[in-house]
């Protein structure tokens, strides 16, 4: 298996095991809508937003917070625009 198909699997994995099935529901539909278009670089950037915890990213997705700066780019934003909680 080459390295890209490995990382696939793996955030797909990660994304699906959040630890809540909210947040399994909202990342891992997420995941299968976009991990095989991704550049990359935004497999990277996905890869950290995976990092950040639960209610910090269902925070963003329902808008009740600003997503932070350092979390800020078109990964994100695609993120947002895919649930478009408004």
């Amino acid at each position: 298996m080459d390295q890209r198909r490995h990382q696939i699997k793996r955030l797909h994995f990660r994304a699906w095991h959040r630890g809540t099935q909210e947040m399994d529901l909202l990342m891992g539909r997420f995941a299968d809508s976009v991990l095989e278009i991704l550049t990359d670089e935004q497999l990277g950037r996905f890869e950290v937003l995976l990092e950040a915890p639960d209610p910090d990213l269902y925070a963003w997705i329902l808008r009740q917070r600003p997503v932070p700066e350092a979390q800020a780019n078109d990964l994100t934003e695609m993120m947002l625009r895919f649930h478009k909680y408004e």
